[in-house]
Order: structure tokens, then sequence, then C-alpha cells
């Protein structure tokens, strides 16, 4: 048989042929209309296919999306963390939350002894640990077992962008997802007015919502951000940062629980004049979670609520808050963008003297009733705060959608301020609409994720830096494909194994998102509170250990002369895993060089001889090995 002729036989056997491959049908669930994903979904189909996966992918409306996460009627499925504040702790509550995110289904099929409800014992206890070196081994061993049950496939780790024109200088990135911290700014030329277009909760900014500090979607984070502050901020590394109180300190109680003192930052006003002091702080704790809006129904992921027993006021600025049981992420659920942020008691419906039962400032589709407890929502009727920004105006197109939002500087804030005078937020059809108003003029920045695509941030950054600043920022949370353990066939953790070797995360990184995220090789960022961890095995790509996992080579019959070095080609295209003109060459190198092979075989065979009767002698009349 000829060399040329056995490299094509072998590919045929191995390199090309699908029929040795065990043979899977997965389900990936896909949210219609994000090209982005269609692609990247096409990638991962590419990268399945080559080791005999069919794979059905299901492009679904939001509402068809959500449900079949929660249902577990799939086999893929991304999902992504919440970055800070909320990694890893609250995204980890989560899990045990009935419909709300596609690991709760995913984990029915826990590998044993590992069950779901050990490990959500195992996420309760962390929280309520009090050292920082009890909290790492408890997160250490969360997310060992998770590594070790091969359910998430971490994909890539997002940075926020951010592109502004030159004229602007000093913006640095927030700490977390829409934190974006305008006041920074400076101005080198022209207007201190900046037209900006920020990420939202859609991508591309569209609505507001109610605007108030208190509730959740549609009201956007940035805006709440700018206009509203809490007790605590999040910073570098998950340290806790002072702001409007400027300390704080914790003490246990006889009855098993905690207290916490803030002393009050003094001399801050909210934007229409009224005092910052713990009577305006306990007013807005008694509407946010004033029961049952403290039950889990209302805060399923904010176990503040569950853990805040009480709250007064021991002084104008020192404000107390007890907690029924030590639980660590107390302050950092206290920075968080909402629901705690402080709004003006002349904001609620009735000033200063609102009752938060009978006009309590949650949205109006809540009206909340539990265990016979009753309240009435009614919002709010203003949206003051004493952040850096204050709102201005909402200007509308005819057709009642909003053109642009103005928030004017607040001159009194307690704060740092750059030169910025006041900010214009641009509402923008599409992402090539964005591009065009950056390089025309009309646009000065953009900051945040989904506003630019990723080929237009790396254009920005590599074609038009005379012009442009373009800044990445820190990994804030990770995309992950969750792999349903309890449906067939992910419900094998060696298949789940097999689509993580399969899958070159790399590769789509580079190409579809222009190499502007990071590849993610763990659950959370490393630099989540208590993550960085070091998990082993590590899942990573390696499509020939997957080969050989999934597609064992058929056996093809030769005669005894040709099985020696027929073999020896077949495990060098097994394990270097070379392509069709590899292993021809190599055929032919080994076909040319076999003489001399043989040859240095016969002189490796006469010298082990020689040894063999070194080695007899010396036993026989005691002179050691190393003198022979």
């Amino acid at each position: 048989m000829t060399p040329i002729l056995w490299a094509f036989l072998l590919y045929g056997a191995y390199g090309n042929n699908l029929e040795n491959c065990k043979k899977y049908n997965l389900d990936f669930n896909l949210l219609a209309g994000d090209p982005l994903m269609a692609q990247i979904e096409d990638d991962i189909r590419g990268d399945l296919a080559k080791l005999g996966f069919t794979v059905n992918t299901r492009l679904l409306s939001k509402p068809d999306f959500n449900a079949g996460m929660q249902q577990g009627n799939f086999s893929l499925c991304f999902t992504e963390t919440w970055g800070p504040p909320y990694d890893p702790h609250s995204f980890a509550t989560g899990w045990f939350r009935p419909d709300n995110e596609a690991h709760y289904p995913a984990l029915d099929g826990m590998e044993p002894p590992m069950t779901k409800s050990i490990l959500q014992t195992m996420v309760s206890d962390v929280v309520k640990k009090k050292t920082e070196l009890a909290r790492q081994q408890g997160w250490t061993a969360i997310l060992q077992e998770m590594h070790k049950q091969a359910i998430s496939l971490p994909m890539w780790s997002r940075r926020m962008p951010a592109v502004w024109n030159r004229r602007l200088a000093n913006y640095r990135a927030g700490e977390q997802q829409f934190d974006y911290p305008m006041h920074n700014l400076l101005v080198v030329s022209g207007s201190n007015t900046v037209n900006v277009a920020p990420g939202a909760q859609t991508g591309l900014f569209v609505t507001t919502g109610p605007m108030d500090p208190h509730s959740y979607r549609p009201n956007e984070f940035f805006i709440s951000n700018w206009m509203y502050e809490g007790l605590v901020s999040y910073g570098p590394d998950g340290t806790i940062l002072p702001h409007l109180a400027t300390r704080w300190t914790a003490s246990d109680t006889a009855d098993g629980g905690q207290e916490y003192t803030f002393t009050l930052r003094s001399g801050v006003t909210f934007h229409d004049g009224a005092a910052w002091n713990c009577a305006a702080a306990k007013m807005n704790f008694d509407h946010v979670l004033q029961p049952p809006l403290n039950d889990l129904n209302f805060h399923g992921w904010y176990h503040l609520a569950k853990h805040t027993k009480s709250w007064r006021c021991d002084s104008p600025s020192s404000f107390v808050i007890k907690l029924a049981a030590p639980y660590y992420p107390f302050l950092q659920e206290l920075s968080l963008i909402r629901p705690l942020r402080m709004l003006s008691p002349n904001s609620f419906k009735s000033g200063p003297s609102t009752d938060p039962k009978t006009e309590n400032s949650c949205p109006l589709k809540w009206s909340p009733s539990v265990g016979g407890t009753t309240i009435t929502c009614v919002g709010v009727r203003s949206f003051i705060g004493t952040g850096p920004w204050k709102f201005n105006q909402k200007v509308l197109r005819p057709d009642g959608s909003i053109k642009e939002l103005i928030f004017d500087r607040n001159p009194t804030w307690w704060g740092t301020h750059g030169d910025v005078q006041k900010i214009v937020v641009k509402q923008y059809a599409n992402s090539a609409n964005v591009k065009a108003a950056l390089l025309s003029g009309e646009l000065d920045m953009v900051v945040g994720g989904g506003v630019l695509t990723p080929n237009t941030v790396k254009e920005f950054q590599t074609q038009h830096q005379n012009t442009f600043q373009t800044k990445l920022g820190p990994p804030l949370m990770n995309t992950i494909i969750v792999l349903n353990a309890a449906r067939p066939p992910t419900n094998d953790i060696a298949v789940r194994r097999l689509i993580i070797h399969a899958i070159n995360k790399a590769a789509i990184v580079n190409t579809e998102m222009s190499g502007i995220e990071q590849v993610a090789d763990s659950l959370f960022p490393k630099d989540a509170p208590y993550c960085n961890v070091d998990l082993t095995p590590r899942w990573d790509y390696d499509f020939e250990k997957a080969r050989l996992m999934n597609c064992p080579v058929k056996t093809i019959t030769t005669t005894a002369s040709q099985e020696e070095s027929d073999n020896t080609i077949l495990i060098a295209g097994l394990v270097l895993g070379i392509g069709v003109p590899c292993i021809a060459l190599a055929g032919l190198a080994f076909w040319f060089g076999r003489r001399k092979g043989y040859s240095d075989l016969e002189s490796q065979m006469l010298e082990k001889q020689k040894a063999q009767k070194a080695k007899e002698m010396s036993d026989t009349v005691g002179i050691p090995n190393s003198t022979v």
C-alpha cells in the first residue's frame, strides 16, 4: 500500500467521517431578533456538527424564551450572571427560585451525591458567615461543585465599552453595568453640554419607565444612578465605600442578629432643597420594606428585605438598621442602584406625611396583598434625589416616542464635579445611526453595551483614534450556556463535558466580537468577591479530546508487515489531530525513512543486549554497574 493511499484511507476512516460518532440531538433556545447571537449560535452549531451533534435551534420571542428557560424545555440556553454588586450571591440565590432562570430546572439533574437541595443549603449558609476566610471557603466549595457538575459553560466576560470625542476627557468606567459616572468628565474644547447615547436594559435606549428609585423594569438603571444615591456605593474589587453615610459600625445583638449604625453625611440636600437626614432615610425604608413588600415575592433575589427586621433614628444623623441574623451581603445590597436609593420626602404622594400603607411609593401594578396584609401602591409624584444630575425634561417626537432626555448638573451636590453642565440623552433607532451621529459630531459619546456592535467599537478603537477615545471597562458579568442536566441527552455528564470541549469560544470571541470581550473560564468573573478560585480540571476547548471521546476510529484490517508502520501513522493522526495534507506528508516521510528507522532500531537492540550482559557480569562478580 502506498503512503499517500494510506493517508487518505486514514482520513476517510477518521478525519471527515461521522459514521463512528455517537449521534445526539440538542434543542438550543435562542432569543429571536438578536443578529449577533444568531451568528454565535451558527458557530456553536458548526462546532458540534463536527462531532455528530444535530442542533435544533429554536428562535423564540421573549415570553416564549423565558417560558422555555424557566420550565426546563431546552438542552442549551444562554444566560448571564448579573455582575457587581449582585455576583456571586444574588445570582446564586436565583438558582433556587422557581420560574426565574435556566439553572433552576437544570440543577435538578446534578450528579450524586450532590443535589440541588444540598447546593441551596451551601448558598444559604455562606451568606451568614462572619469572617472573610469562612466566606472564601464557602464560595470555593460552591464554585468547585458547580464546575465539577459541568452544567454551566462560561463563554465570555462582558466589558462595557465607552467611545467619546476627544473634546472630552477624564471618563472612568463605573463599577456596575449601568454605572456611567458622567460627573467626572472634563471639557477640553467646545460646548459644556454633552450628547450621549447610553446603553440601556434594552440595549439602545428606548424609554424611561416611571423614574422612581424604588421599583424595577422598565425603570432604567442609568437614570436612577444619575439622580438618586444610597447610603453606600460599590467600589473597585467589591470595596464598599461611603456615600450618603460617611461611616458605619456593626455589632451582634443578644437575639443572634446584628445592628448596623450609619452616620449620615451632613450638609446634603435633595434637588428640591429638602434636607437629607435620618427622617428621610427612614421614610424611604418605610416604603420600600413595608410588609408585605419585604416578602420574597417582590424581591426574590434581594435577601436584604428578608433579613432586615427593623430600622430607627437614634438622632438626625444616626440611622440604625437591625438584621434578624448575620447577612454579609447586606452592605453589598445597599450599594445596588435599586431599590433602596433615596427619594426626597416631597416626592412621595402626600409629601413627608405620606403613609406607607395607604400611599406607598410602589408602582401601581403591584397592589400587594399577602396573608391578610394589604397596602395601596400609588407611585411617586416627582423624581427628586440627591445625585449629581437633576432631571430637566423629556422631549417627545410627534408619535410619542422619546427623542431625548435632558439632565442638568446639580450645583449643590456634595461630591466632586467635572465641568459638564448638561447631559442630553439621545435616542436612536439602530446602531448604524449611532455610529453616523458620532462621526458627524452630532453625538459626543457612547457608553455601555448594546449600543454599538463589537465590530464598530473595534473600528473606533483602531481607525478613529485621532478623533475618538475608546475604552473597555473591567469584566463585569459572564455570558454562559446552561447545559440542562435534567433533560436527555445533556443529563449525561459525559455529554456535557463533550459539548464543553467541542465549542471553540476563543474563536467566537475573536470572530464575532472582534476580540472586544474576554474568553471566560469560570462561572463568575475572577474579580467578583470570593470568585478568584482555580478550578480544575479545566473545561477548555479541546476538539481532539472531544473527537476521541465521541468518534472512535473504526478498525482497518492490515497485513502483519503493514501493522507496525500503519499503526504508527494512525496513532500520530489521532494524537496530533493533523489534517489530510499533514497525514500525507507524514506517510511519505515514514515511507522514505523506514530503512533508517529499522537500522536505528537494530542498533538500539544491540545496545540493550550489551547492557544486559554487563549487568549479568556485574551481578556475578560484584562489580558496580557504574564502572562497567
